[in-house]
């Protein structure tokens, strides 16, 4: 059998396991003298019907016919969720006093909101494209954030922010590295290792800061504190947000023009340009509109206007990890495990190790999640700062919601990015209703039925749709 090394994955790698879990299942049967049922066979034919539109779409009409079918299979893509910001966006303009949720400085404050939830979405996903769960990824964020914080202190260890920073991560990474091992090498249950990973890391954060009502902080005053303090609360200038925003805006499209270019040389699915060049076209329009939206003074006594630094920051992650997942061979391993492990396995992937580097990036990921949360509130870390229970369980939300499966192999962190914002909208729109003791409540129960809608998206997509076989290797 050909290795994967050898061969790209077929079309359908991003989103699944491909032509190899067709052929893993095929021998499955064989193996046991039976043939696969007709159903299987039915949904085979569909989705190749699917395949061949998409390969074979050479304009924008036949693109969107091929995208419509890819809809009908039950590949939604970032459909629901886009639909959902767009109805919560709604929904709270309509029922907050004075019809305040779209204004300026409230949208500002989302973005710095969600950036903590968007970071660890996507940290979270690496595990959940291998069909795992990190449940120590909260208690993991505040772990990165306290350490960074405590080694800046003044007068000391007074370290320079960077490297007060890599250490963090390095230490984060460290316990993914750990975690990983147990589950991918001594084949213990992820929910069992991460679990006990959120327990014991819970009570190393109250050792770290000195007891339980200990605390650390970051001053915007001091220069090496600064940045840290900035990541999230700093504003762009004006005039710079433009430039930043060109970049981006170029910098991304850069890389779909190029990525599809590469995928026609190669033979695979890719968009026509026509496609590419609308998309571009949509990010740069969405630069320009939110550049406009932050540039607006919303102070009332004092001049505020600024793109906040974290959005270029949760983009520069989101950009990374996506060139990560969808390309390099390392992607297309974990997609490929996620699809089917036993089929990965039989093409010669290196199980274990791709499964450990996965709990590896998301340690790594959380821990500068972490960071960030320090950030949003205003340098200030403390044991109360925030709850780690409560942090894994709305990253593992926002990424679900977001678009990525439950059952491995199919996710992006573009699904993280949008199933934080989606999130951060819904926990700040709770809050300016002034609900009182129902503020809380409604912070989990909206989400919790955003996700569990979510959830049954993915599973009815799923129905008739071609899958691999969920057997741990």
């Amino acid at each position: 059998m050909a290795r994967i090394d050898d061969e790209p994955l077929a079309p359908a790698a991003a989103g699944g396991a491909g032509q190899i879990a067709e052929v893993a299942r095929g021998e499955e049967f064989a193996a046991v003298g039976e043939v696969a049922p007709a159903e299987d066979l039915t949904a085979a034919q569909e989705d190749a019907q699917v395949e061949v539109l998409a390969i074979t779409a050479q304009s924008l009409g036949q693109y969107l016919r091929a995208w419509w079918a890819r809809i009908r299979s039950g590949d939604s893509g970032v459909l629901p969720v886009l639909l959902a910001m767009v109805i919560v966006a709604i929904v709270f303009e309509v029922i907050t006093p004075q019809n305040s949720f779209l204004r300026p400085g409230n949208l500002v404050y989302i973005f710095g909101l969600s950036s903590v939830y968007m970071v660890l979405a996507m940290a979270v996903i690496f595990v959940l494209l291998l069909g795992e769960l990190d449940l120590s990824a909260g208690a993991v964020a505040m772990l990165g954030g306290v350490i960074t914080y405590k080694l800046v202190q003044q007068p000391t260890p007074n370290w320079p922010w960077w490297l007060a920073m890599l250490v963090a991560l390095a230490c984060c990474g460290f316990v993914g590295f750990l975690q990983g091992t147990l589950v991918a090498r001594l084949r213990i249950p992820a929910f069992v290792v991460t679990l006990g990973g959120f327990l014991l890391i819970s009570g190393v954060l109250i050792l770290v800061l000195g007891g339980a009502d200990g605390f650390v902080t970051a001053s915007s005053t001091v220069a090496n504190q600064s940045v840290l303090f900035n990541l999230v609360q700093g504003l762009i200038d004006p005039g710079i947000s433009w430039v930043v925003m060109a970049v981006i805006v170029v910098g991304f499209g850069a890389m779909l023009w190029m990525r599809g270019s590469r995928r026609r040389r190669e033979g695979l699915v890719a968009p026509p340009r026509s496609v590419t060049a609308i998309v571009i076209g949509l990010m740069a329009v969405i630069g320009i509109v939110v550049v406009l939206l932050c540039d607006s003074n919303r102070g009332a006594a004092i001049t505020i206007e600024g793109v906040p630094w974290a959005i270029p920051i949760v983009l520069a992650v989101m950009g990374a990890w996506t060139l990560l997942l969808q390309g390099t061979r390392f992607g297309r391993y974990v997609y490929a495990i996620g699809g089917n492990p036993e089929a990965a396995r039989r093409a010669g992937v290196k199980i274990a190790s791709i499964r450990t580097w996965c709990f590896v990036l998301t340690g790594v990921t959380a821990g500068f999640g972490g960071v960030l949360l320090g950030s949003f509130f205003y340098g200030e870390y403390s044991s109360n700062t925030a709850d780690p229970g409560q942090l894994v369980l709305y990253s593992v939300a926002a990424a679900v919601i977001g678009g990525t499966s439950l059952f491995g192999g199919r996710g992006k962190p573009i699904h993280g990015l949008l199933g934080g914002l989606l999130i951060g909208m819904i926990a700040y729109g709770v809050s300016l209703l002034s609900l009182g003791d129902l503020s809380v409540p409604l912070e989990y129960i909206l989400p919790g039925a955003v996700l569990l809608a979510a959830v049954l998206v993915d599973v009815l997509s799923r129905r008739g749709a071609r899958t691999g076989s969920v057997t741990r290797v």
